[in-house]
């Protein structure tokens, strides 16, 4: 997404070009091998992981950090490693989108109608929005305090940056929809009116 607001934004006249059908193969297809290249690292030491402590983890899927408090081996330096290479994947993704949105706002800032500066930021913000919500949970589920931890808060955060950010992910990039968002206010405000015709007509 971040690539091809840069393109949208950056270099309009080269869109078709840049981000054909081949382009975005490419992409997808890297996403898709680096997900399960990372998941099928942590899926393999989950099942070599012996546990003493029993199987039953805290949370609604098998996090890293559940799963060690169960071990009895010291799996530790394992564990680091494949945080480290998990590390590594994210920081590469949030590195090109720094280096992709300092030039697209580069790019915005130098319009010179602010009609279009508006524009075109508003273009990012669901990005930015999807982005920035994934992020800062999921630092807090990995990088808060151990003073902070207990299993309700553990689960909670959790929640927050594996489930919220997909689910908001649809609805965040289709409110930009015209024929969305009105087919949306019209839905509510049937709502809004049959209810209350309906408790009126109880009364009566």
């Amino acid at each position: 997404m971040a690539y091809d607001r840069y393109v949208a934004i950056c270099r309009p006249l080269h869109y078709g070009t840049l981000l054909g059908s081949r382009a975005c193969a490419k992409m997808a297809a890297a996403a898709w091998a680096s997900g399960f290249l990372n998941a099928l690292l942590h899926t393999a030491n989950t099942f070599s992981t012996p546990l003493c402590q029993g199987n039953t983890v805290e949370q609604f899927f098998c996090e890293i950090p559940q799963i060690l408090k169960l071990s009895c081996s010291d799996s530790y330096l394992r564990e680091v490693g494949l945080l480290v290479v998990s590390a590594c994947f994210i920081f590469g993704c949030f590195i090109f989108i720094v280096v992709s949105y300092v030039q697209i706002f580069t790019a915005v800032l130098r319009i010179p109608s602010e009609q279009g500066r508006h524009k075109a930021f508003s273009t990012c913000l669901p990005h930015l929005a999807v982005v920035s919500l994934f992020l800062s949970t999921g630092l807090f589920a990995y990088l808060k305090p151990p003073s902070l931890s207990s299993p309700a808060l553990d689960l909670l955060v959790s929640v927050l940056y594996s489930v919220v950010p997909p689910t908001l992910n649809p609805l965040i990039y289709s409110m930009r929809n015209k024929e969305l968002k009105d087919a949306l206010i019209k839905m509510i405000s049937w709502k809004f009116f049959s209810s209350g015709s309906i408790t009126i007509s109880l009364h009566k």
